[in-house]
């Protein structure tokens, strides 16, 4: 699989430039969320026809959590109590699904649309561009484009880059379009490698996106972008910008992302229907001042 060439820093500003002007959510409050429109929701609803729900979101791995009551785990044999638990997790790590919010992504020292990230961030959180703009869910139709099975291969190997052709190609391969409003979810098959050989140091190596492929979602006016991997190839392909389709998507085109989903379910299961839209939820937890939330989308076809 022939990679795409490495980006230098000027061309990469002149793409965020570029894409912030050009996508539908560069300089809207509310990023690209604004594209679901009351019309694309009840579209995405008639996608639903056999009823099946699929979970998109792997088993939470990297959390903190232990049982609090009963004491010592241990019930009393009479009389009522309840088993309570804790649970603490960093949101945007390497291994649980989870949602990237606007304000995550601080380039040149601002937030999406331009905002100054000192007026917004604190240590009680962001006052703005959290994940809040979500409270109310975000519902629309999911388009699950599968690069891996262009290739002839179960996964793209870390540090494998997903190009704009490869996103056309697997449309064309599975009769499907990316279309204004939609839920784009491109599948490079991290979780089936993590699965079956076991986990890596996936800050060092990940398959991703390539940079240049977010004009692709800019054209099509995509909602959301989310990804069984964290969006990102690594090693990088700019200089000096470690996550570029973090800070082209947040930051430029304000695109909620989601990160480290599993697909493996959903997959297979539109290869049998033949069909690769579907209606699909997704409902942050209510974290007024939160960079992002752990989540568990739903894909119901």
């Amino acid at each position: 699989m022939r990679q795409p060439d490495a980006m230098s820093g000027a061309q990469f500003r002149a793409l965020h430039s570029r894409l912030r002007t050009s996508a539908p959510g560069g300089a809207a409050p509310r990023g690209a969320l604004d594209t679901i429109t009351h019309d694309r929701v009840l579209a995405a609803a008639r996608e639903v026809r056999s009823g099946r729900t699929v979970s998109l979101a792997a088993p939470v791995g990297a959390a903190e959590h232990r049982l609090t009551a009963p004491a010592d785990g241990i019930p009393r044999p009479d009389g009522l109590e309840f088993a309570r638990d804790h649970f603490a997790m960093d949101i945007h790590g390497d291994v649980d699904s989870h949602l990237d919010a606007l304000c995550h992504v601080i380039y040149d020292g601002t937030l999406h649309g331009g905002v100054p990230a000192a007026d917004v961030l604190s240590p009680d959180g962001a006052s703005a561009l959290s994940v809040d703009l979500a409270r109310d869910g975000i519902v629309g139709r999911g388009v699950l484009l599968d690069i891996p099975p262009l290739h002839g291969v179960p996964w793209l190997e870390p540090g494998t880059s997903v190009t704009a052709g490869d996103l056309t190609a697997a449309e064309t391969r599975q009769g499907v379009r990316v279309d204004r409003g939609d839920i784009l979810l491109v599948r490079v098959g991290h979780r089936r490698r993590r699965e079956e050989l076991g986990p890596w140091d996936t800050a060092g190596a990940r398959a991703g996106l390539h940079p240049a492929a977010m004009e692709f979602l800019a054209e099509r006016q995509v909602a959301v972008l989310g990804s069984d991997g964290n969006n990102d190839t690594a090693p990088s392909s700019v200089p000096d910008v470690a996550f570029p389709v973090h800070v082209l998507a947040v930051h430029a085109m304000g695109l909620h992302l989601l990160d480290y989903l599993r697909l493996e379910d959903l997959a297979p299961l539109c290869a049998r229907e033949g069909r690769w839209s579907f209606l699909c939820v997704i409902a942050p937890l209510r974290l007024p001042a939160a960079t992002g939330s752990p989540v568990n989308p739903l894909a119901i076809l």
